[in-house]
């Protein structure tokens, strides 16, 4: 382990330099928002902003993503042929991520690099890409990402992670690229690790006593399916719901896409798009036949995945790193800290 001191009087020339080497994102206040955006030449990533309204996932997955082209005019050559679209593969570095959404690319992970398939666009954005992440000093009253198996000074999946330290930044190298990326920058200069480590330390145990939220998750596990599947709360749970969708698009770990072809005349291509188990033509068939039909099949299949089918099919825990931006941005207040604990309990009860 190796701790680098970087002096914030330092921070934008080592930016500069890092800018004609990768493409740098970060936070950027967008009206009352911030979001993970490209930086523009001499603009600053914004450090101060307690979370994204997005979690950065569509750096590496984008929202909307052109995968092929193809022309349908016969007096074209290569006609009705698809052809891949060229991407831009380059160093990109995000820095200022939090923890939990850094963790998050761990999970997503499990959906895009298995044995039996490996997604080229995920996997070639996601090995271009160095995490810098920012260690959470204040979290959101609905952050519970310490009982959601990560927390304020989470490492998993960083390559680097700051601490802020008054004047200065302290840099814990986690990888090689993280190290690429301070050499990089002109940002060497190392201190007592001891003295360092000791501050952290404590600094880390300040930041997970702030977080007063949790979700109980230990039962899920032992509960037949079936069991969860009919349980009584549900009706409930999704009366409220809307099915806007914010839930999945907010999430760092909703993953759902649907692949279609858009033509303008006679030419046109294929392109992925994020999707959501929240919309009703998410599982309709060509038949018509719709096994999730009512928005309480569509509620329940979100939180049955998130807290029972993944945790069945992984057992590395829940499909949720606690960021919280499902609790505070949905609609009509669906609270997945109160269904789990509900899910969690009716396990409990069979007991």
């Amino acid at each position: 382990m190796k701790i680098v001191q970087i002096n914030k009087e330092n921070w934008t020339d080592g930016l500069k330099k890092l800018s004609e080497i990768y493409r740098l994102f970060g936070p950027v206040k967008e009206d009352d928002f911030h979001n993970f955006l490209e930086l523009e030449q001499g603009q600053l990533p914004d450090l101060n902003c307690l979370n994204t309204r997005l979690s950065p996932k569509s750096i590496i997955y984008p929202q909307s993503e052109v995968m092929f082209e193809y022309t349908l005019d016969e007096n074209q050559k290569d006609h009705h042929i698809l052809k891949e679209v060229k991407k831009d593969y380059s160093p990109q570095a995000v820095i200022g991520i939090r923890p939990c959404d850094a963790r998050a690319f761990a999970l997503v992970r499990l959906n895009f690099d298995t044995p039996e398939h490996q997604d080229p666009y995920w996997l070639k954005a996601y090995e271009a890409t160095t995490l810098v992440g920012l260690a959470c000093e204040s979290p959101c009253s609905s952050c519970f990402c310490t009982t959601a198996g990560c927390g304020p000074y989470h490492e998993e999946e960083l390559d680097l992670l700051l601490i802020d330290s008054g004047d200065q930044y302290w840099a814990k190298i986690i990888t090689d690229k993280g190290k690429a990326f301070l050499k990089a920058a002109g940002w060497t200069q190392t201190v007592d690790e001891k003295t360092a480590l000791k501050e952290i330390k404590a600094k880390k145990q300040a930041a997970e006593d702030k977080i007063c939220s949790t979700v109980n998750t230990d039962k899920l596990r032992e509960i037949e399916t079936n069991e969860l599947y009919n349980a009584p709360f549900w009706e409930e749970v999704s009366f409220s719901c809307i099915n806007c969708g914010t839930c999945t698009y907010v999430c760092p770990t909703c993953w759902c896409f649907d692949i279609q072809d858009e033509n303008l005349g006679s030419s046109g291509c294929r392109m992925r798009n994020w999707d959501s188990c929240m919309y009703p033509l998410f599982t309709a068939h060509g038949s018509g036949h719709n096994p999730r039909d009512t928005k309480l099949h569509r509620v329940r299949q979100r939180f049955m995945h998130k807290l029972k089918y993944y945790v069945d099919k992984y057992d590395t825990g829940i499909q949720c790193v606690g960021c919280g931006r499902c609790v505070r941005l949905c609609p009509v207040n669906i609270d997945i800290r109160r269904v789990c604990e509900l899910m969690n309990s009716h396990a409990a009860a069979k007991d």
